[in-house]
């Protein structure tokens, strides 16, 4: 197995705001969590605190809160928490060589930033694929980013990814996130995609109200949700479509 660059994280509750509803997230009541593999999902329903987490770590190893590499500097809104100052990364000597935080909130900011820098360096958009990243689809342009500007060695945060994609986007972008971890990088994501979590060899940490809990993919909710839904859609939909 290749060397992971974050191997484990502690945070530190006792250094948040008494008053910070940052105490209150289920994702930072685990006090310390391992990093074992090359792959590293955060799922949960919503409000569990797991883009927070994924944004708190990204921006400790040194990323802009808004998305992109360590060259990117910019900022349109000042609206991370301070998690990231209760967090101690335990990292591999080794450097990556590469790190990129991809954030689905904020991709038009980061599109709008390297079009910006590559006024002043035009090979910026080469290593994009060579093509304006708002002159395609959101989709699109995700895939590029992640197919022409990760490579092999590198340390990734990827925010909700699959929102800007469809499901044959997001086994394109397993398939990119499998081949990579083969040589080398090391991926945390956030997402609600049963397609992305099914990627062989991850760690899937599912949130609930006692913290994270490392879950085997066919006992995640959303595999279970989708599941019977795909099987049997007609009993889902009579319950959620029931009259009161």
């Amino acid at each position: 197995m290749n060397p992971l660059f974050i191997r484990k994280l502690t945070i530190d509750r006792a250094s948040l705001p008494e008053d910070s509803y940052l105490r209150g997230l289920p994702a930072v009541r685990c006090g310390e969590l391992h990093f074992r593999r090359p792959i590293t999902f955060f799922i949960g329903e919503n409000g569990m605190g797991k883009s927070t987490l994924v944004e708190a770590i990204a921006v400790a190893s040194g990323l802009n809160p808004e998305g992109g590499s360590r060259n990117f500097q910019f900022s349109t809104r000042d609206s991370h928490s301070v998690l990231y100052r209760a967090l101690r990364l335990e990292k591999n000597p080794l450097t990556p060589r590469d790190a990129y935080f991809l954030r689905a909130e904020s991709f038009y900011n980061v599109a709008t930033n390297i079009e910006q820098l590559d006024g002043d360096s035009p090979s910026i958009i080469g290593a994009y694929g060579g093509r304006s990243l708002h002159e395609q689809s959101h989709g699109e342009s995700f895939l590029a980013l992640v197919q022409n500007r990760f490579r092999s060695g590198g340390l990734y945060f990827l925010d909700e990814p699959e929102a800007a994609l469809s499901p044959t986007g997001q086994m394109a972008l397993l398939a990119r996130i499998y081949r990579l971890a083969g040589q080398g990088s090391q991926f945390v994501i956030a997402t609600h995609s049963p397609l992305l979590i099914a990627c062989p060899g991850a760690d899937v940490y599912e949130l609930g109200e006692a913290g994270p809990r490392l879950t085997p993919y066919d006992q995640t909710a959303h595999y279970q949700i989708f599941r019977h839904f795909l099987n049997k859609p007609e009993d889902m939909l009579r319950v959620l479509l029931e009259e009161e």
